[in-house]
């Protein structure tokens, strides 16, 4: 039985929205989802996965204040093709990059066959079991627009997803990538003050697909996103994931391996400061024979800011010769700043290996003392050692290029 505050916050929430209209396969898969989020109920406090972080301003009706994000871009120098998202309507100019084809849910939707009928909250469904996932169903069931991108070959420029604009953005993505197709997918600023964001993503046999988010820095970001993965044989997938700022930011990503020899990774780095609270929620499940996958999150907090990772690893049976790996890390650069870790390990096959680990921990106070010793500003040292301390995520960046454009970008933040 749904407890009775999770149906009132969903029954006020369900009043203030309206479904857009269209038939079709998204139709279909709107009501769907409708059905299904009425039979759980919104998220409370109370609920396991929602314990250290408090949902009340993600569903509430009335959205947060904020103005828009006049943030530079933070992937100006990077030659890539790109898509910009403004006040939730995407659009893009010029000609498409060999190998994908793009289109937009709202232009799409009302078709009785397109191929993104078979992703567009399949994938969500799926990663709802077993831990319900009641905003990404919200999402399936509102969301007035996002991007459909097929990926059917090898497409040598990035695709970058830029986000401007305010209010309260209900956003869902579907990616298909054909068997041996790889994309690299760029994603910056935010697209309001609150939003709620979908992306799934879909990987044949033999493909692969590079995911790198920066998040604003606008300190009034409520933000709530969902990366769904499913990964075929020999397929490849990597997601990082930097952050700084921001009131409230929950990240959660369900990656499946369906087929053997898949390899997934998914990493983060995240700063922030005062009342900054950002939560990386992680749930892998391993179905497939001599699968990889790699969950690598680092936070600096100070201020009183806090940090939340929840992390679990689900080998099923007959998923021998499976390698899991999971480590989350914070540094605490005061006393004022709290790390919560909740990393999981569920096994049903005996022939595996699989680590979790989490630590938290203050400044070497020996290497600082080294650096100042050798001449370097305190500021400029605990710098150094902050970057060395998030070097471990940042190495899940594939491209060199982007590896070190990130790492120049973090830099900057710490200069500022």
């Amino acid at each position: 039985m749904v407890a009775q505050p999770k149906l009132d916050a969903l029954n006020a929430r369900l009043d203030a929205l309206t479904q857009s209209a269209g038939g079709g396969w998204l139709g279909a898969a709107r009501e769907d989802a409708l059905g299904r989020l009425k039979a759980v109920g919104l998220p409370h406090r109370r609920d396991e996965y929602w314990r250290y972080t408090d949902p009340s301003a993600l569903v509430s009706v009335a959205p947060a204040a904020g103005g828009e994000d006049e943030e530079a871009d933070p992937f100006d120098e990077i030659d890539c093709f790109e898509i910009t998202i403004e006040d939730g309507e995407p659009s893009w100019r010029g000609d498409l990059p060999e190998g994908i084809d793009i289109g937009s849910v709202a232009q799409e939707g009302s078709a009785d066959i397109h191929w993104a009928r078979d992703i567009y909250g399949v994938l969500e469904a799926a990663g709802s079991r077993p831990v319900t996932r009641s905003l990404a169903m919200l999402n399936t069931a509102f969301a007035t627009d996002g991007l459909l991108l097929h990926v059917h070959g090898t497409v040598d420029m990035p695709i970058h997803i830029r986000y401007v604009g305010g209010g309260d953005p209900i956003l869902h993505h579907c990616v298909k990538i054909d068997s041996q197709a790889s994309v690299t997918l760029l994603e910056s600023g935010y697209p309001g003050a609150r939003f709620n964001t979908v992306m799934e993503v879909d990987i044949a046999d033999g493909g692969a697909c590079d995911h790198i988010r920066i998040q604003g820095r606008g300190a009034d970001r409520h933000a709530n996103t969902h990366l769904f993965a499913r990964l075929g044989s020999e397929s490849a997938f990597k997601s990082f994931t930097l952050s700084q700022n921001g009131t409230l930011t929950r990240n959660e990503a369900v990656l499946d391996l369906t087929g053997d020899d898949a390899s997934a990774h998914v990493a983060g780095a995240a700063i922030g400061a005062n009342a900054f609270h950002h939560d990386d929620t992680v749930f892998v499940t391993h179905g497939a024979l001599n699968c990889e996958s790699r969950q690598v999150f680092k936070k600096v907090l100070r201020d009183g800011a806090t940090g939340v990772f929840q992390g679990k690893i689900l080998v099923k049976e007959g998923a021998q010769k499976t390698d899991g790996y999971q480590i989350s890390q914070s540094l605490l650069l005061d006393d004022d700043s709290v790390f919560l870790a909740k990393p999981e390990l569920e096994i049903y096959a005996d022939d595996v290996a699989c680590s979790h680990g989490s630590t938290t921990g203050a400044i070497d106070e020996t290497a600082l003392f080294y650096l100042r010793s050798r001449g370097v500003p305190r500021k400029d040292a605990e710098d150094l050692l902050v970057l060395s301390f998030l070097a471990e995520a940042v190495e899940e960046i594939a491209d060199e290029e982007l590896r070190q454009h990130v790492t120049d970008l973090l830099e900057g933040w710490l200069r500022d």
